[in-house]
């Protein structure tokens, strides 16, 4: 990979539009092309924190563990609104791996022993700040230390699906499953099935 030189930006000015939820911001730019041409621009931009989510793995029965929660966004677009994930969470000023462990056990139900860090990366960086820090641990049926289902405090509702991981990439491929996060880590699953069990 050559090194080419590249395009300069300076933030002029940065308006907060609404702290209601999360944080909407409109920043304004100047963006020094590397042809040296500069233009004004500006974009929103949607703060809503760094979150993490994990793939769950029991090897002895082949099944991963997942989640069905209602999502409003994919409701307005179009879909049920029901959507098959992966836990997660946001991050809430914790470390990722102890925000992972205490989504695991809200949600699910099971507490996990040994958390495989896996990698991070943004998931809409054309509008969201946020980067989801990816991680998978290997569970069985004695980790399962609660019902999970989310927190009342927080109007939770999580239904917890056990699903052979077979059965789970299908459903990427009938649209059951098309949450972004869940397909990523099951695709590392299907990659990385031998380093599971």
């Amino acid at each position: 990979m050559t090194s080419e030189k590249r395009a300069e930006i300076a933030i002029v000015e940065e308006k907060l539009l609404s702290d209601n939820w999360y944080h909407l911001h409109k920043v304004s730019y100047d963006y020094t092309g590397r042809n040296g041409r500069t233009e004004r621009m500006s974009r929103e931009v949607y703060d809503r924190g760094n979150g993490a989510t994990i793939l769950l793995y029991d090897p002895k029965r082949d099944v991963v563990v997942l989640v069905r929660q209602f999502r409003m966004p994919a409701y307005k677009n179009g879909h049920d609104g029901f959507l098959i994930e992966t836990p997660a969470g946001l991050l809430d000023g914790e470390h990722p791996e102890e925000a992972i462990r205490r989504e695991a056990i809200e949600e699910t139900g099971y507490q996990v022993r040994d958390v495989r860090f896996l990698f991070k990366c943004f998931m809409s960086p054309g509008a969201v700040t946020e980067i989801i820090h990816f991680f998978a641990a290997i569970i069985d049926t004695a980790d399962r230390v609660s019902e999970g289902g989310g927190l009342d405090e927080e109007n939770e509702d999580i239904e917890v699906l056990e699903v052979p991981l077979g059965e789970a990439l299908s459903m990427i491929d009938s649209g059951e499953i098309c949450d972004c996060k869940t397909i990523m880590l099951l695709q590392w699953a299907a990659l990385n099935r031998a380093k599971l069990g």
